[in-house]
């Protein structure tokens, strides 16, 4: 395949999923789980699921992990992307990222104002690529997870999705 054009059949990717939170644990993830089902359903694989203090070293270095490991398609992170002291995803990821997707967060805050209203205006969610890795950064929300998810991600890493979709430039290491 050359470019950025959509494949026709699916390839599935190999996806890690990362919860940013003090107080979540494997018994109450909610929004951790709903984004393993969901690409479970999708038809790509659980490569690793963390649940990870909201602290920047410990946060930067787990996902650097993720990024340079060559078998990871995706790294998607739930949780951290607020205002509060201890939302610390923007601070910890964004300097591991080559580019930024500043259309994720855009869209994402545009999704999201159709639910929730002004309050969408506290989601820092954000994404990039680094490592020819794609991570997307969402609310810790279910819903958030959910809005994220139905309304960009899943179509993003389809490589069935037209006009366009990241599968070519994140499976590109494999080659």
């Amino acid at each position: 395949m050359a470019g950025n054009k959509p494949q026709k059949e699916f390839v599935p990717l190999q996806i890690a999923v990362v919860t940013v939170s003090d107080t979540r644990t494997e018994d109450n993830d909610t929004s951790g789980q709903y984004l393993v089902d969901a690409l479970a359903e999708q038809g790509h694989h659980l490569y690793q699921k963390h649940i990870c203090k909201d602290d920047v070293d410990a946060l930067r270095a787990l996902v650097k992990t993720l990024i340079d490991d060559v078998k990871v398609h995706a790294v998607l992170l739930t949780g951290g992307t607020g205002f509060t002291k201890r939302d610390n995803t923007v601070v910890a990821i964004s300097p591991l990222l080559e580019s930024a997707i500043d259309g994720f967060g855009e869209l994402f805050r545009y999704l999201s104002y159709k639910e929730i209203g002004s309050s969408t205006i506290q989601s820092r969610a954000f994404g990039g690529l680094s490592n020819s890795t794609v991570v997307f950064c969402m609310p810790g929300s279910p819903g958030a997870c959910k809005t994220a998810w139905e309304g960009i991600i899943k179509d993003q890493l389809d490589s069935r999705h037209r006009p366009c979709n990241f599968v070519d430039r994140i499976t590109c290491r494999e080659d």
